[in-house]
């Protein structure tokens, strides 16, 4: 007979109860192999960058207000004093009426506070420049510590490291950052129906497919994941598969022992474990309404259905970001943050209130228009993964969609 869910949160409430977990401890990065992670501490700057002003066009130096009201029409005449060499400053001072050739990267004299380019101007022989163009002070000029200023913040704690913050990392002369770990975890399959990827299944077999999905998620979301094969269908089989995987994991995400039937036995599988605490049973979504969570010290096990595009929605939805989160995002919930694309559905789509629905929707432009189509199927169906390009959301107190409503598709 089914049984009811019981403790069922609303998604929030589920959110909720993840920020009960707590960021992971902070580790020692070469900025070789910072990529991706966040930083645990404010890095501050122990020098200017750059350390002095400097051109960022070939031209000449100037004082900008030299040729206040310069054109094309009526240009500004200056004096040459020379040109600047890019490899130390400039040993003289431009006094009024004067200009220096600079190049890319130059170090401005004393007494410039801009850079007119080299199209904007013409040598007329002994010395004389014509400038055709009015600056404003500080144009085409790389201002003395306007990228990163001695004693202050460069980068601050929470940021995720991209290439252009490694390239700030590396300018301001830092080998080594503090990140926040890299979340470990491990994936294990339940089902006596499935059988792995090398194996040719008869009728009423499965290949593992969650196992690679689950594994592929949990990398994007920065972490580091380890399969750990098919377990059987009984308590004690489940049990040593969970004490193994949550002694060298921070999170495991077990697919297949949450839908009815077989969540008791993931249920009784975590009560046995020492110091596991059951957190809930069950999660006002869809896909995905029997999520099981619980808690062991700081460590996490989640309990996702086994079948495989409900589990990718959960994962997506609410696995990632609390990957994420235990990683040092503490925006990783925020779904405005997250990639999306406002679009026009393309047809009704009810609802259940008191659920969130997140419905797979493919994306096109049609007579100048964006248009989310629902990608309609069954949970089991792969092919509604591979042709949706993300979710929209339909919040738990509304009974639905309608054609022609605006909506936020969340990139996968």
């Amino acid at each position: 007979m089914k049984k009811d869910f019981f403790n069922v949160l609303s998604v929030q409430e589920f959110i909720q109860a993840l920020y009960s977990f707590s960021p992971l401890q902070t580790q020692t990065r070469s900025i070789e192999a910072a990529d991706g992670c966040i930083l645990a501490e404010d890095i501050i700057a122990a020098e200017d960058l750059p350390l002095a002003s400097r051109s960022c066009m070939d031209g000449y130096a100037i004082d900008a207000a030299s040729v206040f009201g310069a054109s094309e029409a009526n240009p500004a005449y200056l004096e040459s004093v020379g040109d600047i060499d890019i490899e130390k400053p400039a040993s003289f001072t431009l006094q009024n009426g004067e200009c220096a050739g600079i190049v890319t990267g130059g170090i401005l004299p004393d007494g410039a506070d801009a850079v007119v380019m080299v199209e904007h101007t013409e040598s007329l022989g002994a010395g004389t420049v014509e400038i055709r163009k009015s600056l404003a002070p500080h144009e085409n000029v790389m201002l003395k510590g306007e990228d990163a200023t001695t004693g202050n913040v460069a980068l601050a704690a929470g940021t995720r490291l991209r290439p252009q913050e490694v390239g700030m990392l590396a300018a301001l002369g830092i080998q080594e950052v503090p990140v926040v770990s890299a979340p470990k975890v491990g994936i294990i399959s339940t089902g006596d129906e499935l059988v792995s990827i090398d194996e040719k299944p008869v009728v009423g077999q499965v290949r593992d497919v969650n196992s690679y999905t689950l594994a592929a998620c949990a990398r994007r979301a920065g972490a580091t994941a380890t399969a750990y094969g098919l377990v059987e269908d009984n308590l004690t089989s489940l049990k040593a598969a969970l004490e193994n995987a949550l002694a060298e994991n921070d999170v495991v995400f077990l697919s297949g022992g949450s839908s009815v039937g077989v969540r008791d036995l993931t249920v009784g599988a975590i009560e046995e474990i020492e110091g596991a605490e059951l957190i809930n049973h069950g999660v006002a979504i869809s896909p995905g309404k029997p999520l099981i969570l619980a808690k062991c010290g700081n460590k996490a096990i989640w309990g996702l259905p086994g079948q495989v595009a409900s589990a990718q929605v959960v994962m997506f939805i609410l696995g990632m970001p609390f990957l994420r989160y235990l990683g040092g995002d503490t925006n990783a919930f925020d779904q405005s943050r997250w990639p999306s694309k406002q679009a026009e559905i393309s047809r009704n789509v009810p609802s259940k209130p008191g659920r969130e629905d997140y419905v797979r929707v493919s994306i096109a432009e049609k007579d100048g228009k964006t248009v989310a189509t629902p990608v309609l199927g069954k949970s089991g169906l792969l092919k509604t993964m591979l042709q949706a390009d993300g979710v929209a959301k339909i919040g738990a107190d509304s009974e639905g969609i309608y054609e022609g409503a605006t909506i936020d598709v969340l990139f996968f």
